[in-house]
């Protein structure tokens, strides 16, 4: 009897430890079932911060950026506020300039008039070379002073260009052909133009010679020892020799 309860004592021990070690045995389970899903949330949590992390990093990198830019555009603006301020200033001086442009045209008209006027009587007072290319041009600016197809600056250029090519006339030298009345007959010469200094012709036969006498206004006849000095200062002032010094008659300078 003491074997059967010895031997039934020792089955219902060796149930108890197994019962116990299945208990464990579940309890680990639960543990590290418990251990994995906490180290799985965490994860999550961890995927969920660095999605709020790298959201955070682009919001500040845009908002950097929208920053950045909006410096930018206050430079930019500040800019175009200065263009503004300066083409408001042109376009008030403009204004100004067109209300103008009328007075200046009904007093630049007259002027010119006056310096057409002007012209003509200096070249019909003044040493008659080139004297229908002198009055061809006086003519041609009165023409151009009534066309309404030409602004007024282009008219006052051109008559001032005019008066410079005048102006010119006193500082050069040149020879040129054209006709001339001598003793009642029409003869071709050829004139040298000395600035407004002299004005002397030769036939081309060389026997005819003459200075023009400013003071009144005539033709005076030079005798044949002028004749090479003549026709040296011809070819100087055609560039066919180089320069030398001329024997030529010359008006004594008069009191201003």
């Amino acid at each position: 009897m003491r074997a059967i309860r010895n031997g039934a004592l020792l089955v219902s021990t060796l149930g108890a430890i197994f019962t116990a070690e299945m208990v464990a045995g579940q309890a680990v389970d639960q543990i590290i079932a418990a251990e994995d899903r906490r180290i799985q949330q965490a994860q999550a949590s961890q995927d969920a911060i660095d999605g709020i992390v790298d959201d955070t990093r682009e919001t500040v990198d845009e908002y950097r950026g929208i920053v950045k830019e909006i410096e930018g555009l206050r430079v930019y603006n500040t800019i175009l506020d200065r263009q503004i301020s300066a083409q408001e200033q042109e376009l008030r001086e403009l204004r100004i300039s067109i209300d103008s442009v009328t007075v200046i045209e009904r007093q630049i008209l007259p002027l010119l008039t006056r310096m057409i006027d002007g012209l003509e009587r200096f070249v019909a007072l003044d040493v008659p070379f080139l004297a229908d290319e002198r009055s061809e041009r006086v003519t041609g600016l009165r023409e151009l002073l009534g066309r309404a197809n030409v602004t007024a600056a282009e008219k006052f250029r051109v008559v001032m260009e005019a008066w410079q090519i005048e102006n010119d006339y006193g500082r050069t030298i040149f020879a040129y052909t054209d006709e001339l009345t001598i003793d009642g007959a029409v003869r071709e010469v050829d004139f040298l133009q000395i600035g407004r200094v002299a004005l002397i012709y030769q036939t081309p036969d060389g026997v005819n010679a003459g200075v023009w006498d400013q003071s009144n206004r005539v033709w005076v006849s030079l005798g044949s020892e002028y004749r090479n000095s003549i026709r040296e200062g011809l070819r100087l002032a055609r560039n066919q020799v180089g320069p030398a010094l001329l024997l030529i008659p010359v008006p004594a300078p008069e009191e201003g």
